[in-house]
């Protein structure tokens, strides 16, 4: 394994490589019309019933386990699988982060109004396995909470089914697109869209990106701006251009590749029913304002329907978080230490792919913005990946304390 210049440039600060292999079909502004102006809750409802049947077809499996977030998408599936596969038996599995929004009630009162089985999974210290989690994807990403679910989930199932997608292909990402809508103006050029969808993603890259890097990457702003601006070089409206960005950016090439190498380093089967061909293929071409009021500032409209039709819409969670740790408290009680353990003496800094000036500059700082914090996270990632796959002084079973 080599080091890619480009694909650590585009991790570092767009958090994912579109050169990632995803199981997911790309999309192209073409996919988005012919536009249909009123959706259909029955012909959304059946594409979902359609996916879990086939799924399960000529199947014995009984019992599964289920990623519960306490939001939209996750109660969706869970509503579905009930409705479909009434005897299935559903283990519900719920991330409780240290010092952070704690969902697991929500999704406990979820998961008591289904009667499935719920397990609250408590993870003191997120980043204390990430090099088993880089191992087993092969990439240098911190974000990865998706191996503790599916390490909790194997407990009980060979199947793990997850409400992905529902933010990507629905529009959930309401804060994003009303700061986005109020960068741009109808006269906005391609790289200025572009450069708006990047303030879009505040935490993804810091003020002096460019300083982050050492000798061996030639960091360019306009090679990142590259990867992403063909979603905005077409005739689509400002939200579609945005809907296309998401779903071709970390869906296709961190979310996706990431979650499927874990379920299958688990052997697991992923149930992802938001994440079918067909339900993407109707999502695309249904005009953006079905999908995401403007005024209003509320996402997901068609699953909000849904979940309204079968009285679920006051069990879930009304702001999103999914699952969700606050970065800021895991620096102040791991992240921290553990970065200095590993940053201070670093390898990525002795063979010049990252300025050691960076990171002396910031790390002994206590009130980090969340995008600094965030940032030596990334770091740490590409450390661990370093020692585990090029200088191979690492071993995967390593705990960060």
């Amino acid at each position: 394994m080599q080091v890619d210049s480009n694909q650590i440039q585009n991790i570092l600060t767009l958090r994912y490589d579109p050169s990632q292999n995803s199981l997911l079909s790309p999309i192209t502004w073409n996919n988005f019309t012919p536009k249909i102006n009123n959706y259909s809750l029955d012909h959304i409802e059946k594409i979902i019933k359609n996916y879990i049947l086939k799924k399960f077809k000529n199947s014995n499996v009984k019992r599964i386990s289920l990623a519960l977030s306490g939001g939209v998408d996750s109660t969706l599936v869970l509503a579905f699988l009930k409705k479909t596969l009434p005897d299935l038996e559903i283990d519900a599995i719920s991330i409780k982060f240290a010092n952070s929004v704690d969902e697991t009630k929500t999704a406990e009162k979820i998961a008591e109004h289904f009667g499935v089985n719920h397990h609250v999974l408590f993870l003191e210290n997120y980043l204390k396995e990430l090099p088993k989690a880089i191992s087993i994807t092969k990439l240098p990403f911190w974000d990865l909470h998706w191996y503790y679910v599916a390490k909790k989930s194997k407990i009980f199932s060979n199947y793990l089914a997850a409400g992905d997608g529902g933010d990507e292909v629905f529009g959930g990402y309401t804060f994003r697109y009303a700061k986005f809508l109020s960068l741009i103006n109808s006269k906005s050029s391609v790289l200025e869209k572009t450069q708006a969808y990047l303030k879009c993603h505040e935490r993804d890259s810091v003020r002096d990106q460019e300083s982050i890097f050492g000798k061996k990457i030639s960091f360019n702003w306009n090679f990142i701006y590259e990867q992403i601006s063909s979603n905005f070089n077409n005739n689509l409206s400002s939200l579609d251009q945005i809907f296309l960005a998401d779903y071709n950016g970390k869906l296709m090439n961190n979310f996706s590749p990431i979650n499927n190498k874990i379920n299958d380093y688990f052997e697991l089967t992923s149930i992802t029913p938001l994440l079918s061909s067909e339900l993407i293929s109707y999502a695309t071409t249904l005009d953006p304002n079905q999908k995401y009021s403007n005024t209003k500032n509320i996402g997901k409209l068609p699953l909000q329907q849904l979940l309204k039709k079968y009285n679920l819409d006051s069990l879930i969670l009304k702001e999103k978080q999914g699952f969700s740790v606050n970065t800021l408290n895991l620096w102040k009680s791991h992240g921290q230490k553990i970065c200095k353990n590993y940053l201070s003496d670093s390898r990525i800094v002795e063979d010049n792919w990252i300025n050691q000036d960076w990171i002396s500059k910031y790390i002994n700082q206590n009130n980090l913005d969340v995008s600094y914090v965030n940032k030596f996270f990334g770091l740490l990632a590409f450390e661990i990946w370093y020692r585990l796959f090029i200088t191979k002084e690492m071993k995967s079973d390593t705990i960060l304390n």
